[in-house]
């Protein structure tokens, strides 16, 4: 299995709603998607509150690295992707994208 881990620092004028709304539409996109599943996204409650900027991030889990790839080329999650890159401090600088085989 695939753990994909994006963390994200969103700008300061960039609404909770927003956010929410940008994670809605990746969970409803996983759950469309075969090999995919296990979304899960949010705000940091870290009480170590060592975060650095990156206060929101989301998870989802894959079967292989060909369900990863296929998440990735989809016309969905590229304009998703596009909307957390427009709404992060320095475009593409302010995500992290880590992904584990566990």
């Amino acid at each position: 299995m695939i753990r994909h881990i994006v963390l994200t620092k969103f700008k300061p004028e960039t609404p909770e709603d927003k956010i929410s709304e940008i994670y809605a539409g990746l969970s409803a996109l996983t759950a469309k998607l075969p090999g995919a599943q296990n979304f899960t996204g949010g705000r940091s409650e870290s009480p170590e509150q060592i975060e650095r900027g990156y206060l929101h991030g989301f998870i989802v889990d894959f079967d292989d690295w060909d369900a990863l790839k296929t998440y990735a080329e989809n016309s969905e999650h590229q304009a998703l992707g596009g909307q957390l890159v427009a709404n992060a401090v320095g475009g593409i600088d302010g995500i992290l994208v880590l992904d584990l085989d566990v």
